[in-house]
């Protein structure tokens, strides 16, 4: 484990103290969000109270299976990324980032293709994970002749980065495919929806994800079940034989919930002998990459580092 960032570490606590100030002066919720808190978390950008730009270079595609995805496409195409955008499962969209995406294209010289999964409640699990895997399928056929390349690599964040892990282990489960994704980048990952101990111990800190919004975003996502049941290993990727899988980076920082989700799947990850880079940012909290600090820089550099140079 590498902690990393620690001389931003005065910049990151005062952000998350205004950033918990604002949400305090804000009524808590203490039920699911209605279809109107719905409705306006999915039309406004992750992390803000404003819709995203939409961006020319997004093309809006259908494939196989009738999943949505959204491609950009760089001038000279060395790989493509399979990206799944974070969201809890319930809101989020494939054209909800398009300026990172195509800043990530062009700098990487990779072709992005962004899947807009079905969202809960009205489509709990298993319809996301569905639709990723068919998008995933999809690629390998067709990723040669749509893009030139054979390179794929997976990754995502929060429930994007949840989705990553359950698509490898699918396609190597159902359709026996190991090998064709060569690096998975995972960003602030749940891996164990049955609760693991910061999750069950973070509290009701008021940042952008809680013990209590976890736990609410869970009964959504996966309704009628209990935590034994959410421990299956196709809900719960941190139970899973991950025999097989990619070499992986996965990060976190150590202000989130989900902390103990990427070290114990890090560890259960190099155990099964796939190599793993595992970084902690010193006093980051879930979802830090959505705001505009160093620490957000210093880790796109990273990503964009990662994917450019792994599995080549």
């Amino acid at each position: 484990m590498t902690t990393t960032d620690e001389d931003c570490l005065a910049e990151t606590l005062a952000f998350n103290k205004q950033f918990e100030a604002t949400a305090a002066s804000r009524p808590a919720r203490e039920e699911a969000p209605d279809a109107t808190m719905l409705a306006a978390l999915r039309r406004n950008r992750l992390g803000g109270d404003t819709p995203p730009v939409r961006l020319p270079q997004g093309q809006d595609r259908v494939v196989e299976g009738g999943v949505k995805v959204r491609v950009f496409v760089p001038e000279y195409v060395g790989g493509v990324y399979l990206h799944f955008h974070g969201g809890g499962w319930t809101f989020g969209s494939a054209d909800g980032q398009d300026e990172r995406l195509w800043r990530l294209a062009e700098q990487t010289r990779l072709a992005v293709v962004s899947v807009d999964y079905r969202l809960a409640p009205e489509h709990p699990f298993p319809a996301g994970p569905d639709d990723c895997e068919a998008a995933a399928r999809w690629l390998v056929k067709h990723a040669a002749t749509e893009f030139g390349t054979e390179r794929l690599l997976i990754g995502g964040e929060s429930a994007g980065a949840h989705l990553s892990v359950v698509t490898l282990l699918r396609l190597r489960d159902r359709h026996g495919i190991t090998g064709a994704f060569r690096a998975a980048h995972l960003l602030f990952g749940p891996y164990d929806l049955s609760m693991t101990p910061s999750q069950r111990s973070f509290g009701s800190k008021r940042l952008l994800s809680n013990t209590d919004t976890l736990r609410r975003t869970y009964e959504l996502v996966t309704p009628g079940m209990d935590a034994e049941q959410r421990r299956d290993p196709e809900v719960s990727p941190l139970f899973a034989d991950l025999a097989g899988l990619p070499p992986a980076r996965i990060v976190v920082g150590n202000e989130d919930p989900l902390r103990d989700d990427s070290l114990f799947l890090a560890q259960r990850w190099q155990a099964a002998s796939a190599p793993v880079q595992l970084g902690v940012v010193a006093g980051a909290m879930h979802g830090f990459t959505l705001f505009p600090l160093t620490i957000t820089e210093r880790e796109q550099r990273r990503e964009r580092h990662f994917l450019s140079t792994t599995g080549r």
